[in-house]
């Protein structure tokens, strides 16, 4: 299960390996569509990339400090460090190579 990230403990959760954290709020047509597909995934590549996700009412600065305009948006962490960011809804399929290719690129270096 993907874990709750907060401001407080945002460092924490995201600083070891990959950790794709999910910028959403409860009213978010799209970000409800999302969910399930990101815990299809979060069950297919728990075990090489962490999830996250970050209520963007709740935590609003740190959504600002990530530039999170609209959402939902994902934020891709390598060891503490946000690399990348995607927005929109993304299908399972787009998403499911997006992750791999960022496994795959981690992997190699």
């Amino acid at each position: 299960m993907a874990v709750t990230v907060t401001s407080y403990n945002l460092e924490e959760a995201t600083k070891s390996g990959l950790t794709l954290v999910d910028f959403w709020a409860p009213w978010c047509g799209p970000c409800k569509m999302m969910e399930p597909v990101l815990e299809n995934l979060e069950q297919k590549y728990g075990d090489q990339i962490h999830f996250g996700k970050l209520n963007v009412d709740h935590h609003a600065e740190t959504a600002k400090e990530f530039k999170v305009m609209s959402i939902p948006a994902l934020v891709l962490f390598k060891d503490g460090k946000a690399i990348e960011k995607v927005t929109g809804y993304y299908p399972k399929e787009k998403l499911e190579k997006y992750i791999e290719k960022k496994i795959t690129e981690n992997e190699s270096k």
